[in-house]
């Protein structure tokens, strides 16, 4: 029987997979020694060939893709899995800075983001595995390894809608039971509602074997509150409305989000999670070259 996808789902196919597999490669051409000697989603197991290096340590593979010689650092001593959890609740429906353009929201830079690094997970040999949580539905994707296996997760990735609220803590339980120990898992969220719901899951995750990683998705706007005049804004999830000036909210805003990082950072720290905040109006390789940094520091 032939799954039948609706004009909407095809156009987002035709762009994900490319767009990933753009930024990927780019990656991979912009990578040299790297100081990382570890395993699943850090990356740092290839890096440019150099003058004496055993041939029988290039990724032939790698050069049939690229048309680059890399050479890997090491053979790891056995594949992980990593497991990308999306917030997709309506506050990920937030837009980059109105500057930017072809500005798009945090729920399609967060797919975008765990298109491309679960792509690069696959090179690797890791298995990925997908989770995205809204009210409608968990579009859950069980972990496996392969070029194929990529394709489903976009697949799951272009078919992830924002729903009006985030799950109930025991919906979350329930399918994070099905994500097993010894890997990655990385939590993608603005993390702006249910922050307790959505730590108390990851904290039932943590093992001596489990790295957990909460991605805070925030643009420029948000960060630097550069608006003028009176501006109207709107709770996406209450639809609360809200008009008011921006040169006299300004500093009380920019203190009460400063207080807000400051202590979800502390609290993410304080329960062994890493915390890493990306800005969406950043370029996405520049986000994955900040991550390996704050990965290193961490291992």
């Amino acid at each position: 029987m032939h799954t039948l996808i609706n004009p909407a789902l095809l156009a987002q196919l035709k762009d994900l997979p490319l767009v990933a597999k753009t930024v990927a490669q780019g990656f991979l051409y912009g990578m040299h020694t790297s100081q990382q000697r570890g395993s699943g989603m850090e990356f740092s197991q290839y890096r440019a060939y150099e003058p004496g290096d055993p041939l029988s340590n290039i990724d032939w593979k790698l050069f049939a893709r690229s048309d680059r010689y890399f050479v890997r650092e090491a053979e790891r001593e056995s594949n992980i899995q990593v497991w990308f959890l999306i917030d997709a609740s309506a506050s990920m429906l937030q837009q980059s800075s109105v500057s930017v353009k072809g500005a798009w929201h945090k729920l399609d830079y967060a797919k975008h983001l765990v298109a491309t690094m679960s792509y690069l997970a696959q090179q690797q040999g890791d298995s990925v595995g997908l989770l995205g949580l809204s009210s409608h539905a968990a579009e859950l994707l069980p972990a496996h390894s392969g070029y194929q296996h990529w394709q489903k997760t976009v697949l799951h990735l272009a078919k992830l809608e924002s729903g009006t609220m985030f799950p109930s803590l025991d919906f979350i339980q329930q399918q994070l039971a099905k994500v097993r120990e010894h890997g990655v898992i990385i939590m993608l969220s603005d993390f702006y509602e249910n922050q307790d719901e959505i730590i108390g899951a990851l904290q039932h995750l943590q093992s001596p074997r489990t790295d957990v990683i909460g991605m805070q998705l925030i643009s420029q706007d948000e960060l630097s509150f550069a608006y003028k005049g009176l501006v109207h804004f709107e709770d996406r999830e209450s639809k609360q409305r809200l008009t008011l000036s921006a040169a006299a909210a300004k500093k009380a805003y920019l203190d009460n989000l400063s207080n807000f990082n400051l202590g979800l950072q502390n609290k993410l720290q304080s329960m062994g999670i890493t915390h890493y905040q990306v800005n969406i109006d950043e370029p996405m390789d520049a986000t994955l070259r900040r991550f390996l940094k704050v990965r290193a520091k961490s291992l």
